[in-house]
């Protein structure tokens, strides 16, 4: 036998089919392949090894007494030869890192640490997705997010870290949407926590309240209510010169503040600990401002 010979996995597949069958044609059948096909594999690889693998007597074809050593080396080749994909998919798959963050911080708050873990990193497809804190968190849920940046109630889930945020009453800066009845106001779709706040406030109050103006970007809202369209409910850190802050001498009660929280799956990968180290310390510096 030639000690150079490379066996080749598909022989060994269609000699472990016929082996386990024990028939040519069940073989095929198995194998997706045409009985003469098998037939020609199999007298292929006794021709590299140098000896029958196969009694092809009788009613049943059984392995030889090399055969079966052949059989058992067989099984172990192409068992871990399915190893090795397996564990290259996986280290594939470990290359993508998901990540979900709130629109206000999708922007310029976390930007410049994305860019720059990105161009450290080539080699890791980072795939971002904003928007509504309740869907990110049904997907991070789901598993289908490997980090989730969320507001939620203080002390709601716990995560890697948190920090608050402390969120006001805002009306257009030269606006007064509080003497109209129903009161307008600006806010995101059902689902988020803005909303839903703002909604329980004035029922509390027993003001009557209409929506003036639904969006899911928060720049849309942001801008209606500098247009004077109506109240909202925001983060303190996002009032601009154009907003004016209402309290409790406009007759608003305090709202409590909501938190940001980085939340994790229980198995990160390497880079993925790398890249929640540095949403960290972007959050740090973003919530001190």
């Amino acid at each position: 036998m030639n000690l150079n010979v490379t066996l080749d996995p598909v022989l060994l597949r269609s000699f472990i089919a016929v082996a386990d069958t024990g028939s040519f044609t069940r073989a095929a059948d198995s194998t997706h392949l045409t009985q003469s096909t098998v037939s020609q594999q199999i007298r292929k690889l006794e021709a590299q090894l140098g000896c029958e693998l196969l009694h092809r007597k009788g009613r049943y074809i059984t392995a030889t007494l090399e055969g079966e050593r052949v059989l058992s080396y067989a099984r172990r080749i192409l068992l871990l030869m399915n190893e090795a994909v397996a564990q290259t998919s996986l280290s594939a798959e470990q290359q993508k890192i998901r990540l979900g963050v709130p629109e206000d911080f999708a922007t310029h708050a976390i930007m410049p640490t994305l860019s720059a873990f990105s161009s450290e990193y080539p080699g890791i497809r980072l795939e971002v997705k904003s928007g509504l804190c309740s869907d990110i968190w049904r997907e991070f849920q789901r598993g289908d997010m490997d980090l989730a940046l969320v507001k939620q109630r203080q002390g709601s889930a716990p995560g890697l870290a948190s920090w608050p945020e402390p969120l006001c009453w805002i009306d257009s800066l030269h606006g007064n949407n509080l003497e109209s009845h129903p009161v307008p106001l600006v806010t995101f779709p059902i689902g988020g926590l803005y909303r839903s706040e703002m909604a329980h406030t004035f029922d509390r109050l027993g003001r009557s309240w209409r929506l003036s103006y639904v969006s899911t970007s928060l720049s849309g809202v942001c801008c209606a209510v500098e247009a004077g369209l109506g109240i909202s409910l925001l983060p303190r850190r996002l009032v601009t010169p154009r907003h004016r802050i209402l309290d409790q001498r406009n007759g608003l009660p305090p709202v409590p503040d909501l938190e940001l929280t980085l939340h994790a799956q229980d198995k990160l990968s390497t880079h993925c600990k790398i890249l929640a180290d540095r949403l960290i310390g972007a959050c740090d510096d973003t919530c001190r401002q």
